[in-house]
């Protein structure tokens, strides 16, 4: 492999000879050889989107130091960076500084000198030009906060939408079919299917709610704040300009955080829209859960569903078919509990002016939010828009239950509708002949007052 010698504040390093980054970037690989988690792609994008937007706002602010020849070579390399088009240039080990530092320099490297490239000369320096009004501890939280954001809106939200439109279609497709309802996973009194697929549906828009009011923390930067909050070496306006130019890049609506200090040192919004996440997730646990037991089976389970046969289930018998898609979303919503306490744990260990816990803040974060979206939407296409109700096995089981002898309390009261479900249960018989052997209704009253269907 070939070398270019590269310098930093400490000195020369060797760097690989075809790679845009330099000295900084090359000392963090070579000091944090640790696991194979790298620095997210979204991370590395929004960097793209802030690099651009501080360029912009400095050479409005201060267009002497950030002259049109400059600008328009960071512009490019940045906008390079957020088509994916550098994305080898980006191999750093979430496990490194806390600050995220050598990330924030990994771009600024990569930035200067691909711009410098771009022009043809050597007019951009990594921290003098690409870093300029800035410190990796105001763009390494902000870029946490564009990430998260975009992820939620242009990911994890659609993919929500889709699943509550499907919950929509299935409602109307089976708002006739009365089913035994399950408390405690014993039989309780009836419910509409309907009604069953209207609770899976509603906690999904009350997620979509929970993130939505968890979207505007989130969307405040700590831009202009630099390295304690105070703006040392941002011009007046700073802050509040580049909001307005990341806004324009990426057409959300971002704003400055009001308290730099606040927004270097705290991780609360973080935690607030995963805790919105761990919601989602422990919601989906439920509606996969409640999916594979339905349609448990084929012939010795619940067997009231049918889903999609997607792939055979077992490499030892035959025939079998497994619920691999609930599986799959079930994984996915423990991956994200436990993400959240990792998450919660690193917003706690803010000390005095800085959070030095980031990078495994933003990379459970936004793991947490790639997996729900791509598994919501798998979860989706691949298993409940196929799903389809056992009309036969539903009708079976309704008029099995003994929990339909709540219809008799009326009449014959709380204790003596438990004597007929017992005295069913014990002998094998109905509800209609034990009501009558113990002589509470005749046969013709109990069939008057005895209707399950109605009973949702």
């Amino acid at each position: 492999m070939e070398y270019r010698i590269e310098h930093d504040s400490m000195g020369e390093v060797r760097v690989p000879a075809d790679r845009y980054w330099g000295a900084q970037t090359q000392r963090s690989l070579e000091n944090f050889p640790i696991g194979i988690e790298t620095m997210p792609a979204e991370i590395v994008s929004a960097f793209g989107v802030m690099k651009k937007a501080a360029a912009i706002t400095n050479h409005m602010l201060k267009p002497e130091k950030m002259t049109d020849a400059k600008l328009a070579a960071i512009s490019q390399a940045c906008d390079e960076i957020m088509e994916g088009k550098l994305h080898g240039e980006f191999p750093l080990s979430v496990w490194q500084t806390g600050s995220g530092t050598q990330s924030n320099m990994n771009v600024n490297e990569v930035v200067a000198n691909r711009g410098n490239e771009i022009a043809g000369e050597k007019i951009l320096h990594p921290n003098d030009d690409v870093n300029m009004s800035q410190s990796s501890n105001d763009t390494f939280p902000s870029a946490m906060h564009i990430a998260a954001a975009r992820a939620i809106e242009k990911d994890l939200l659609p993919s929500m939408e889709k699943l509550i439109a499907t919950f929509e279609r299935l409602e109307e497709e089976n708002k006739d079919i009365v089913k035994t309802g399950r408390t405690h996973l014993q039989d309780a009194v009836p419910v509409r299917f309907s009604q069953e697929i209207s609770g899976w549906k509603e906690m999904l828009i009350k997620c979509e709610g929970m993130l939505k009011l968890a979207l505007p923390g989130i969307k405040e930067l700590a831009l202009g704040g630099t390295a304690v909050g105070t703006g040392l070496n941002a011009p007046k306006g700073f802050d509040e300009e580049v909001a307005r130019q990341v806004s324009a890049i990426t057409g959300m609506d971002f704003t400055t955080e009001r308290n730099k200090f606040h927004a270097l040192t705290a991780k609360d919004a973080m935690v607030f829209a995963h805790g919105a996440l761990k919601a989602l997730a422990a919601d989906m646990m439920k509606i996969a859960n409640d999916i594979r037991w339905l349609a448990s089976g084929p012939r010795c389970g619940l067997g009231e569903i049918f889903i999609p046969e997607n792939e055979p289930g077992s490499s030892i018998m035959p025939g079998k078919v497994n619920p691999t898609q609930c599986e799959s979303m079930t994984m996915v919503a423990v991956q994200v509990m436990a993400n959240d306490v990792a998450v919660g744990m690193a917003a706690s260990q803010g000390n005095f002016e800085l959070n030095v816990f980031m990078p495994v803040c933003a990379y459970n974060f936004l793991q947490s939010v790639k997996l729900l979206a791509e598994g919501i939407a798998s979860f989706n296409d691949r298993c409940v828009c196929g799903i389809r109700a056992n009309k036969e096995k539903m009708a079976e089981n309704l008029h099995r239950s003994l929990m339909l002898v709540t219809a008799l309390n009326p009449y014959i009261g709380y204790e003596n509708a438990a004597k007929v479900a017992k005295k069913a249960h014990a002998e094998g018989t109905s509800l209609k002949e034990a009501c009558v052997a113990l002589g509470f209704l005749t046969a013709e009253r109990f069939d008057e007052v005895f209707h399950p269907e109605e009973m949702a």
